[in-house]
């Protein structure tokens, strides 16, 4: 299991700050949104998603970057296809990774969510990596605040349906929701 560290950081993670965050208003952490991403769309290990997390991504290197360069945007944390972590924002401070968004009711989830994104893109199937991965960092998540429980844990298209469809239709919830209820089960 992942500890995190006073300052909000996981141990045996790869850290990878991004400028792009700042206080959450309330303290409070409530929620888990999970995402899809790839840079360039539908390409995997280009290590453009970490740079575009952290202000780096140029403009120039693919046409579909020139739309998107500019923007100040980050998660918590990303999986790689092969289930390598990476950290870019403390889980205590507000990552800006879900927008205009609103969940039962409660807008701006940004102040008491955190957000994951999986390498991939809605129609391809995520890897067993990433399963692996994501069950061991939520397991490790819900342990450090308790109030995200399994209803709290949602898709980018669940907090801004019609303008987000990510994690998408290829997003085994089942697959996800089973672990974490057999680990609580097992408690």
């Amino acid at each position: 299991m992942r500890k995190q560290l006073e300052d909000g950081w996981y141990q045996g993670i790869q850290h990878c700050p991004s400028p792009n965050f700042n206080e959450r208003p309330q303290g409070e952490i409530s929620l888990l949104v999970i995402h899809n991403i790839s840079l360039p769309p539908g390409q995997f290990g280009t290590g453009q998603v970490q740079a575009f997390f952290t202000n780096c991504l140029q403009a120039d290197a693919h046409p579909y970057f020139a739309g998107i360069a500019s923007m100040t945007v980050s998660a918590h944390f990303l999986i790689e296809r092969d289930g390598r972590i990476f950290q870019f924002v403390s889980c205590l401070d507000r990552a800006w990774h879900a927008g205009v968004s609103c969940f039962k009711g409660r807008e701006n989830c940004n102040d008491f969510s955190l957000g994951i994104e999986l390498e991939g893109t809605d129609h391809l199937p995520f890897t067993d990596a990433q399963y692996a991965a994501l069950i061991e960092l939520t397991r490790a998540l819900q342990m450090a605040y308790p109030a995200v429980t399994i209803e709290r844990i949602c898709g980018h298209s669940d907090i801004a349906p019609g303008r987000k469809t990510d994690p998408g239709p290829a997003f085994d919830w089942a697959r996800l929701r089973s672990a974490l209820i057999k680990d609580k089960e097992a408690s």
